[in-house]
């Protein structure tokens, strides 16, 4: 089994598709839009096959949840990269557009090179390289 995708609301739909293409070369497929209700979405297709649906209603209420603490439930999704130069770039790249690097880059302790930051929408990512074989 295998996880198909992952769904989140945004009011800003275009512009969190936009981030995700240029930032993480997503795909978008053409935008479904449901006249009678007023959703609209778009689901972002990853190199690895990954797909984040981006979804948006004009009655859907802000999220409440602090972007920066982290509280039960889903607290972020992961990029991998092959290599800690690659996070190192993609970090400095998403810093010189203005975006906010919550911490890293640095080592966990499970192995990985990674660095957290928030989309457009507050959605916590990581982008991360396996720096050591971590033994099961």
């Amino acid at each position: 089994m295998r996880l198909e995708h992952i769904a989140i609301w945004t009011n800003r739909l275009e512009i969190l598709r936009g981030y995700y293409e240029q930032y993480f070369g997503a795909k978008a497929n053409d935008k479904y839009i449901n006249p009678t209700t007023g959703f609209e979405s778009y689901f972002l297709t990853f190199e690895s096959g990954a797909r984040l649906e981006i979804m948006s209603r004009p009655n859907i209420p802000n999220n409440l949840n602090d972007t920066v603490e982290q509280y039960l439930g889903l607290i972020h999704f992961a990029f991998e990269v092959k290599t800690m130069q690659e996070v190192d770039e993609k970090m400095q790249e998403l810093q010189q557009a203005g975006y906010r690097i919550l911490r890293g880059p640095r080592k966990t302790g499970d192995g990985y090179y990674e660095f957290e930051t928030l989309d457009p929408d507050g959605n916590r990512l990581e982008v991360q390289s396996l720096f050591i074989s971590v033994s099961p």
